[in-house]
């Protein structure tokens, strides 16, 4: 076996399919995002505007976060010092534990050191506690849910994306008193669609199945509070277990569960993925800590993030460009081509200063290949004109078709 010779063969069908991942050598600018510096193909830093991030709500920037991070850092120093268990609780985990447990109207919380994580460790270990437990889970679920049920060992369902139809029969066709488990999310982060929550509790109730839902692309960004969908829509109450992220809306690093204390003891005592990997450090979850509670009681970053969304996709359009419909923050730019998806992300950086990441298979399926823009509340609306010119610019130059403008 020639290892090398199958190695390089891999890559070099990425490379063949336009799918091989470049990842950009940038660093933010402190304060000023959403602009950066980049270092690639360039003799020094190139000034650029950064389009695509999950800091959706420039939380990362923050001076009260920041603060909370250096406070921490000379008080209790860099690292953890190992697991919880070995290293022990620092009073900041306490802290934030309780305050997103609050958030989401739930007994308790749990850290992780990513939502990956967290996704993964819980929906593994929740189907293994529960003997002969079924998963039904959205096709569009991300990649670490599924993850999770697979490395879980147990039956699972795939209904169709946000087919309340076939969620139910799939579920009526199983045993009354088989355990079950259905996984959603509530925003989906290409498309930008939304989960009929309360329609999916409502079968989880007819069918006495519990209810796990990712609020990842939507904590810290809608509620009135800043608890996601599930709080907006009035029905966190429901959901048996909700999981976040604390690296995108509150612009730090992380993940977590909430729900009843059994639930949380139970992940606690049981998971893998939690019991043997160093927690995360105090200064992190200090600068978490900062952004919720700062997020639960201002409501000016979400409306502005959502007015940016709103001008954005109103510019595509009336450019004619192929904005793919979205009722959320996500703006996604439809190609079509993986090659041409990166040609397009090639451009805008070299030629314009505009970092936006080619979003390719297996992320999305084939044909359905796109731009994903994450306008946020820093963005001005003479950089949405620049950025819509350009791209129009760009879209003649390679011969793409434009829609009849709005």
């Amino acid at each position: 076996m020639d290892y090398q010779r199958v190695f390089t063969q891999a890559i070099d069908r990425l490379h063949a399919e336009g799918r091989y991942r470049v990842f950009i050598d940038i660093l933010r600018n402190k304060g000023m995002f959403p602009n950066a510096r980049c270092f690639a193909g360039h003799n020094g830093p190139k000034p650029i505007t950064v389009w695509c991030s999950n800091d959706y709500l420039s939380m990362g920037q923050h001076p009260k976060v920041i603060a909370a991070m250096e406070e921490a850092l000379h008080d209790v120093g860099a690292g953890a010092g190992g697991t919880r268990n070995i290293g022990g609780n620092t009073h900041y985990h306490i802290d934030l534990e309780a305050e997103l447990a609050d958030l989401h109207g739930k007994e308790g919380a749990l850290l992780f050191t990513s939502g990956y994580v967290s996704n993964e460790a819980t929906l593994a270990t929740l189907a293994k506690i529960l003997p002969g437990c079924i998963i039904f889970s959205d096709e569009l679920n991300h990649a670490s849910m599924i993850a999770g049920i697979r490395n879980s060992g147990c039956e699972k369902r795939v209904f169709r994306h946000n087919d309340l139809a076939h969620l139910e029969e799939l579920l009526a066709a199983e045993a009354p008193d088989a355990p079950k488990l259905i996984a959603f999310e509530s925003v989906y982060s290409m498309d930008g669609d939304v989960a009929p929550i309360a329609e999916i509790c409502d079968l989880a109730d007819k069918y006495n199945a519990l209810t796990y839902l990712d609020e990842v692309h939507a904590v810290g960004m809608y509620g009135a509070h800043g608890g996601g969908i599930s709080e907006r829509d009035g029905v966190a109450h429901r959901i048996t277990v909700i999981e976040g992220t604390l690296a995108k809306a509150f612009g730090v690093m992380g993940g977590y569960i909430a729900a009843d204390k059994v639930v949380i003891d139970v992940i606690r005592s049981y998971a893998p993925g939690f019991i043997f990997t160093t927690s995360l450090a105090p200064v992190l979850v200090a600068g978490v800590l900062a952004s919720v509670r700062h997020l639960k009681s201002s409501s000016a970053e979400r409306d502005g993030q959502q007015a940016a969304a709103a001008m954005l996709k109103r510019l595509f359009a009336e450019a004619g460009l192929p904005v793919m419909p979205s009722t959320t923050h996500i703006v996604p730019l439809l190609v079509g081509d993986p090659v041409k998806t990166k040609k397009i992300s090639d451009i805008l950086l070299a030629e314009y200063g505009v970092y936006v990441q080619p979003i390719n298979y297996p992320t999305v399926p084939r044909g359905l290949e796109r731009l994903r823009f994450t306008p946020g509340p820093s963005h001005t609306e003479e950089m949405m004109q620049e950025l819509t010119q350009a791209l129009v610019e760009i879209w003649d130059r390679l011969e793409l078709e434009l829609r009849q403008a709005a």
